[in-house]
């Protein structure tokens, strides 16, 4: 009984978060079938991913390398599974992600596309990726400015196995859920511009934006992706990371 009423609560949460995903896109004229729910399960252990696949979730998304990789191997056994990165891509971790992730979300710098370029070169992969954003122009955040972003964007388009779907951005932490639809705005102003560029490599069809605390703003200004943690999972368990190796962020 104690796994039925964990498996209910899940249940429960998903749909209140299904249900608000519907409301936002509905509000702004949306259809709420273009907007794709990313359940982000960073510290989350794998018996509550194996739930959360069984109530319906199907997407996932990690932050950190080796910590994917172990849950990937833990539920090896649940199929239809897609996963997605959603933490900036350090170098010495280009090869571990090589064709494990249906998309890598926070793709900051060129030379950090580059090197991802070669390595996908030498094992004839292609791999879908989304150009990170720093809207927001906090020093703390990772991302290429709005003012850098078309120059960069021209650059990261001639990457022949890259194929870049869209832009993210994360709004500031600190600021309350009407306060990021600016950032939200902005982001879907930069993709507007990035297309009527039209840069060849370069197609801008998803925007990865909105979290636990302000998806609705994000799905009202455009966004195709919303990474939900917390509303899904309840708070972190911060001190609990599930296969990682120390000293890695």
């Amino acid at each position: 009984m104690e796994e039925s009423g964990k498996r209910d609560d899940f249940s429960e949460r998903l749909k209140r978060v299904r249900a608000r995903v519907e409301r936002a896109a509905r509000s702004a004229g949306r259809d709420p079938a273009e907007i794709r729910v990313i359940a982000v399960t960073k510290t989350v252990a794998p018996d509550r991913l194996r739930e959360a696949a069984a109530c319906g979730c199907r997407t996932f998304g990690e932050n950190r390398v080796q910590e994917a990789v172990a849950k990937m191997e833990a539920v090896s056994g649940t199929p239809g599974l897609e996963w997605h990165f959603l933490g900036p891509l350090q170098s010495n971790k280009i090869k571990a992600i090589l064709g494990r992730f249906a998309l890598l979300h926070a793709i900051d710098q060129v030379a950090v596309a580059e090197r991802l370029q070669r390595a996908l070169h030498e094992q004839n992969l292609l791999q879908a990726v989304l150009l990170e954003v720093n809207v927001s122009g906090e020093p703390t955040k990772h991302g290429f400015s709005p003012d850098t972003l078309v120059e960069a964007a021209h650059q990261v388009g001639t990457f022949k196995n890259l194929e870049v779907k869209g832009l993210m951005t994360i709004a500031p932490a600190a600021v309350s859920s009407e306060e990021s639809r600016r950032h939200f705005r902005h982001l879907k102003k930069l993709a507007s511009r990035l297309e009527s560029e039209r840069i060849p490599g370069i197609a801008i069809k998803e925007l990865s934006m909105g979290m636990s605390e302000d998806f609705e703003c994000a799905i009202q200004e455009g966004a195709t992706m919303v990474r939900i943690g917390s509303a899904l999972f309840g708070p972190r368990e911060t001190e609990h990371r599930v296969g990682v190796i120390a000293g890695e962020i």
